[in-house]
């Protein structure tokens, strides 16, 4: 399933609406986050929104099935996108069992992660940019705290992750950040806790990941291995700050002449972008070729616009 991105003009007296979409999510629970976008999939018993606290109590149990606090971004995030992730934790406890297993919170696509065959536990898990922790294990391994980065193969290739073997202790309040800068096949991470640094995740594990398609915050409690390496951990999650690269359609405007309608607006490279039209909001058909974008100012054109009314989009969409 891809993901696009509309933007709409009328050019009907040339009445020009463009959708203006922040580069900034931010989440502080203060309001019942299902008014602000924020959806669940999977077990709805996982995830409790703390109206006192104001804050997002969670429960991730890897017996359950996948399940998902989640947000859609409103974009799709790629390998050339510069990004980064932010947010509180505090866990009040947090126990594995047999080789263990991870509690999760990150960016992943919400397509594949909802998918029958997308499996964390059996390593199926492809686009997928999140903060993992592994508490200590039944076998002597340690804690790991991680800054995980897949891509879009799947099985176990094409994964990058930077750790630091520490734990999280219960009632510390986590600062974690997680950045990607464009271009680049890794991901970086830093931790406070309680306003104090903790760790800068400074051992790497490279898979050299390639690109990757992300469209979706989530807190996400995974389904395990099946085989007895799971984890049940309870905690709070607070304060998200997510920056994004900018839309794919800015200053958008339009024009009409000699009965040829004309849109033109800033875009970005790696997006292909198609002119539709309708009159009556209920079919859309393409007036345009997909076009890809060049960085810098972009005309998409109708050359047989209707005389008396049209209302236009533009759709921007990523190549898989």
């Amino acid at each position: 399933m891809k993901k696009v991105w509309f933007v709409s003009l009328a050019l009907a007296g040339l009445f020009v609406m463009s959708v203006v979409h922040a580069t900034v999510i931010t989440e502080d629970f203060f309001a019942d986050p299902r008014s602000n976008g924020w959806q669940i999939f999977g077990n709805p018993n996982l995830f409790q929104w703390d109206s006192t606290n104001h804050d997002l109590a969670v429960t991730w149990n890897s017996t359950n099935q996948n399940s998902y606090f989640y947000r859609p971004l409103g974009t799709v995030l790629a390998i050339d996108d510069d990004f980064s992730l932010s947010f509180d934790l505090q866990l009040s406890n947090a126990t594995a069992y047999g080789y263990g297993f991870e509690l999760t919170i990150g960016l992943l696509n919400f397509s594949e992660a909802t998918n029958a065959d997308f499996s964390r536990g059996g390593g199926n898990s492809p686009n997928l940019f999140e903060f993992d922790y592994f508490p200590a294990d039944d076998f002597g391994d340690p804690s790991s705290i991680d800054a995980t980065l897949k891509d879009t193969q799947p099985g176990y290739a094409g994964f990058y992750f930077a750790y630091d073997n520490l734990p999280l202790n219960p009632g510390v309040t986590y600062h974690l950040t997680l950045t990607h800068t464009a271009g680049s096949s890794a991901i970086s991470g830093n931790v406070f806790a309680d306003g104090q640094p903790y760790t800068s995740l400074t051992n790497i594990y490279s898979g050299s990941p390639g690109d990757f398609r992300l469209d979706t915050l989530s807190v996400s409690s995974y389904t395990d291995d099946g085989f007895g390496d799971s984890i049940f951990a309870q905690g709070t999650v607070d304060n998200f700050v997510v920056t994004l690269p900018p839309p794919p359609v800015q200053n958008l405007t339009g024009s009409f002449s000699n009965e040829v309608s004309q849109v033109q607006f800033t875009d970005r490279t790696n997006w292909l972008y198609t002119l539709q039209r309708t009159a009556d909001f209920q079919s859309w058909t393409n007036v345009s070729a997909a076009t890809a974008g060049n960085g810098t100012n972009l005309f998409l054109a109708d050359t047989h616009s209707p005389t008396d009314k049209a209302f236009y989009r533009v759709r921007a969409e990523r190549p898989r």
